[in-house]
Order: C-alpha cells, then sequence, then structure tokens
C-alpha cells in the first residue's frame, strides 16, 4: 500500500494549474482509486512471474510471496480483486479511463517481455507515471502542458535508472542471485543518471521562466523554486552515491529529513506563487 503514494501524479495538474480545489472532486477520487487497483495488480503479477528469482534475491525473498507469509492461491485471489477493482475507472467520464487501461496494459507487457530489455525497461516505469498525468488532466479537465509531460518522464526515468543501480549493486554483492539488471553496468547507469538528472533539472529551470508559463499563473517569481529542485536532486544523488542506496525513492523519501523538509519547501513557495500570494 505504501507504494499507492505514486498515484498522487494524478493530482500534479491541478497543483500546476492552481486548481487545488478538485482534489476532492469524485472522478478525481475514483481515478485515484482506480490507479492504486491497477497498480497493485501489477504489482502482484510481478510478484507471482519472478517468484522463483525473487526467492534467490537477498532483498526481494523478504516480501509476501516469495517469504511464504501469502500462498500462490492468495496472491492469484488479490490479482483478481484489484483487477475488479480497476474496473472503476469505466464509471470515469471522457478519456480518463482510456488512460489506466493504457497504463494497465503496457505494464501487462512490461511484467511478461519489456522488463527484460535495457532502456526500453526504464522508460516504460516513466511512460507509467507520464500516464497517471495525463489522466489526472483528463479527470479534471486540466491543461496538462508539454513541460509537465517532459519533467514527469525524465524524472522519473532518473529515479529508474537509481534503482537500477540500486539492484545492481545488490547482484554484485550477492553471487547467488540471478535477476541482475538487463545489459547494465555501475559505469553507465552512473552516466545515465547523472545524464538525464541534470535534463531534469535544466527542464525545471526552463520552465519557471517560460514566457507561457509566466503569463499562465501571472508571476515571474516560479524560478525560485529551482533552488529546492537543485537541493531536492543533489540530495538524493548524495544518498546514492555515498550511502550506495537511494534507489526506491518511497523509502528514501520516508527516511530522509533533509529530502522532507526540501520537498515541503518546494511545495509551500510553488503554491504561494500559484495562488499570488508571494510579491
Amino acid at each position: 500500500m505504501k507504494h499507492w503514494i505514486k498515484n498522487g501524479f494524478i493530482f500534479l495538474p491541478l497543483v500546476f494549474a492552481g486548481r487545488l480545489d478538485l482534489i476532492a472532486d469524485t472522478e478525481i477520487l475514483l481515478l485515484f482509486i482506480s490507479f492504486c487497483f491497477a497498480s497493485s495488480s501489477i504489482y502482484v503479477l510481478n510478484d507471482l512471474t519472478d517468484l522463483r528469482e525473487d526467492q534467490l534475491h537477498p532483498i526481494k525473498k523478504w516480501r509476501p510471496l516469495a517469504s511464504g507469509r501469502i500462498s500462490k492461491r492468495t496472491a492469484f485471489f488479490l490479482l483478481s480483486m484489484c483487477v475488479l477493482g480497476m474496473l472503476l475507472s469505466l464509471l470515469l467520464q471522457g478519456h480518463a479511463k482510456y488512460y489506466v487501461l493504457a497504463y494497465f496494459v503496457l505494464n501487462i507487457a512490461y511484467v511478461f517481455m519489456l522488463k527484460q530489455l535495457p532502456i526500453v525497461d526504464v522508460s516504460c516505469i516513466a511512460i507509467g507515471f507520464v500516464l497517471r498525468v495525463m489522466a489526472g488532466g483528463a479527470a479534471a479537465d486540466v491543461f496538462v502542458s508539454h513541460w509537465m509531460i517532459i519533467m514527469t518522464f525524465l524524472l522519473t526515468i532518473s529515479i529508474a535508472f537509481s534503482k537500477r543501480r540500486e539492484d545492481l549493486i545488490t547482484v554484485l554483492a550477492q553471487t547467488n542471485t540471478q535477476n541482475s539488471p538487463p545489459s547494465y553496468s555501475l559505469a553507465f547507469l552512473d552516466l545515465a543518471k547523472s545524464i538525464t538528472f541534470s535534463i531534469t533539472l535544466i527542464a525545471y529551470i526552463f520552465y519557471s521562466i517560460s514566457p507561457e508559463v509566466i503569463a499562465r499563473i501571472g508571476s515571474e517569481k516560479l524560478y525560485l523554486t529551482s533552488v529546492f529542485v537543485f537541493l531536492g536532486i543533489m540530495r538524493y544523488l548524495q544518498i546514492g552515491v555515498i550511502n550506495q542506496s537511494g534507489g526506491s525513492p518511497i523509502e528514501v523519501l520516508w527516511k530522509d529529513r533533509f529530502l522532507q523538509i526540501v520537498i515541503v519547501l518546494w511545495a509551500i513557495t510553488f503554491l504561494m506563487i500559484i495562488y499570488g500570494k508571494l510579491l
């Protein structure tokens, strides 16, 4: 359930458009629940298909299915319930339901084939987050700019590369582990992570000074939030390099106080600018 926080990306179009009043809208809440069921079904399916490999993995062997805390029969039951729950998306108006379906189909392909293809695997993860953002915009009838799509893709693929790096470090430390990330090396992942995080920061800076964005929000001060984006990215990279971790953004965010403070400060500053309260 802790991974449900990833579905919070559906709220980003509302935040960036200054329409937080729509967060409690029935369509938005229904979309969030639909994505929770859809993503949960993919997690269960992935654990079922990777069961044998996970049992040999030093960390993944503690997952409920791999450790034997739940049986395969129970896992199939949960999978069925999640797929049925995902059908709630059919109640959504407009195109939002199609983004949920696209997310589900993409991740089915990921589980059975695409996760074995280097670069494609992390791209699929990033596209999944882009689909969440676009679904949120469709459900709330809020415009999703190309900036938001680009930044979502870049940020999430950067984090996906970080996760692959952590997985590879774990694999290299355990000679009996069979499910190493496909065709990756530490040198490549370090380079890919540095490039994508750098482009993410540059994209955010360009977004914050874009005439289109300035005209839409009615303020030239959005560039001030770039400081917090820089600090957040540098802190995440620091955790990955020094602590040899930082792969899972959920775990990092849950534990790192510095990163939590930076995100809160970014959110406060961003919302003050969006709502016209920062002169």
